[in-house]
């Protein structure tokens, strides 16, 4: 109820403020159970992602940012839950699972903590062990770093089919395989949002 409230009274506020150019946010209208990926350069990033997609995408976030009660109800009003980072959290994966089983969509950022730097680290294996087990799309996203916080420009790469993509990768390299996939879809969309004509 919290998050509808938010949605559609503060979003509109906050696209006025920070008026984000996005780029093919077309891919972002999808029906059913999707995964969006992106790099993580702010705290800021879960509200960029929420801000530019139609549905309502629910997060993991890490455990800390829970232990304060203005932190927890801040956090949990835009559909996040915590997960502890330095553990198998087998509790999280499943409530993110089940969130995909019941056709919604989840936004997790694979590097696992904020670029300092504005480089992309290397991507933990986390979402795409998520999307081998819900065989949900994958939808890439790469936020530019020299354009975050206002006006930021956002870059939206074509829905990644993880069924179609492991159909005939055996079971040993399905995440593997995946997890390239998944790790060369942002890295594309970087080049492309580095380049020349896109900045």
């Amino acid at each position: 109820m919290i998050y509808i409230i938010i949605r559609y009274t503060l979003f509109p506020l906050i696209w006025l403020v920070l008026h984000p150019i996005v780029h093919r946010r077309k891919h972002l209208f999808f029906k059913g159970k999707g995964i969006i990926i992106s790099n993580h350069l702010s705290l800021l990033d879960p509200v960029l992602v929420a801000l530019i997609t139609p549905r309502p995408v629910h997060f993991m976030a890490k455990s800390e940012l829970f232990k304060t009660k203005i932190g927890n109800a801040f956090f949990r009003a835009f559909l996040a839950f915590p997960v502890q980072r330095k553990s198998a959290d087998l509790s999280s994966l499943k409530n993110a699972l089940k969130l995909l089983d019941e056709k919604k969509v989840f936004g997790i950022f694979p590097e696992g903590k904020r670029s300092l730097t504005g480089e992309m680290g290397k991507f933990e294996k986390g979402a795409s062990l998520l999307a081998l087990k819900s065989k949900a799309p994958v939808i890439p996203v790469y936020i530019h770093p020299k354009f975050h916080r206002l006006f930021p420009k956002m870059y939206v790469g074509e829905p990644i089919n993880t069924e179609k993509l492991i159909e005939n990768v055996p079971k040993s390299q399905q995440l593997d395989t995946l997890h390239a996939a998944i790790e060369g879809a942002v890295k594309a969309l970087e080049l492309e949002a580095r380049s020349k004509k896109c900045k």
